[in-house]
């Protein structure tokens, strides 16, 4: 008998099926989750990281998509009006429109105003906070030499303003606070007043840096000079006035199905109202109703006195059934009428 060859021994090789193949293709791609702590101090699943947002808390953003439309619609109102109002001040066309609303921190909003500027410090009572009012010298002073009897001509130079063409544009900045707390009226009695004037805002200390200012941006059109005015409110100071917007508009908008009860008036207590009853005739062959006579008896279902129309004044308001009650013919009320119903009702015939 021959020897066998060592090499013809070979360790025989393992072979895997497509599930075994699956599994390890599918550990090899899994990736340990990263851990996530919650606010309480539990650690987070892997679906609650898919809840998590990226917040930029250089830029924090206090209003939703909706409270900020409301704003930017009350202030474009607030925008519409300012602008009669201010033609009719300087007897000249004064054309505004709103550029930005927006929120940002305190301390992009100062540093973000241009040099020279003039900066109007305001406060509006009883609300907490300081409000910062940002006017272009050229249109300051295009507005002055407006209120001084000027035609109202721009400026190319840029300078700081004087001690009188401050005091003069004061009539206008107060033309403005009133009108801007008049758009707030439903929310509360505002009175607004100036406290100071200046002249750089890398220097204002009205707020804390990281606070948040709703910024309004409005482009002013007088005469021949085209430049910017520019409104910043701390947030903490409109915080009252939002919280009461949105509960005041919540109970506009809110649905009940309650009916509200109607005080009755003793003045209508005499005033007659036509009654009529009417039914949903069936169809009837012209012939037959051709050869009617006086005297005969037109057959109809009792079925219609059920489905009987209340008409007040001609329009459909009630149905209800046909009875006797003490030799009287009487319609009980069944239910109200609905719009839908009144429009087929119309064009039932009488009965």
């Amino acid at each position: 008998m021959d020897e066998a060859d060592p090499q013809d021994f070979q360790p025989e090789e393992a072979v895997l099926d497509q599930s075994e193949i699956d599994k390890l293709l599918a550990m090899a791609e899994e990736e340990e989750a990263p851990n996530l702590i919650r606010a309480d101090g539990k650690r987070g699943s892997k679906e609650e990281m898919s809840r998590v947002e990226v917040y930029d808390f250089r830029n924090p953003v206090f209003l939703t998509e909706i409270e900020l439309r409301r704003l930017r619609i009350l202030h474009e109102e607030f925008i519409r009006y300012l602008s009669a109002r201010l033609s009719l001040m300087l007897r000249m066309d004064c054309s505004l429109k709103m550029s930005r609303l927006q929120t940002q921190i305190f301390e992009k909003f100062s540093d973000g105003l241009p040099n020279p500027t003039h900066i109007c410090l305001f406060k509006i009572d009883p609300l907490a906070g300081v409000g910062v009012l940002d006017i272009n010298p050229r249109l300051a002073i295009t507005l002055v030499d407006r209120l001084l009897g000027g035609k109202g001509h721009s400026v190319t130079a840029e300078r700081y303003l004087t001690e009188i063409e401050v005091v003069l544009l004061e009539d206008v900045i107060k033309v403005l606070l009133e009108e801007w707390c008049n758009q707030w009226k439903n929310e509360g009695d505002l009175h607004p007043g100036i406290i100071g004037h200046e002249n750089n805002g890398r220097f204002l200390q009205t707020s804390p840096r990281d606070a948040v200012v709703l910024d309004l941006m409005i482009e002013c059109s007088f005469g021949d000079c085209s430049e910017s005015i520019q409104i910043g409110v701390p947030y903490y100071t409109i915080e009252p006035l939002v919280k009461s917007l949105q509960s005041r508009r919540a109970k506009d908008t809110e649905y009940s199905d309650e009916t509200e009860s109607v005080a009755w008036r003793p003045v209508y207590a005499d005033v007659k109202v036509p009654v009529e009853a009417r039914w949903q005739l069936p169809d009837v062959p012209v012939r037959e109703i051709a050869a009617l006579k006086v005297g005969d008896t037109l057959e109809l279902p009792m079925s219609i006195l059920e489905d009987t129309t209340v008409m007040l004044n001609n329009a459909p308001k009630f149905k209800g059934t046909v009875g006797v009650d003490d030799d009287h013919v009487a319609v009980k009320i069944n239910q109200r009428i609905t719009s839908a119903d009144a429009e087929k009702a119309k064009a039932q015939p009488d009965g």
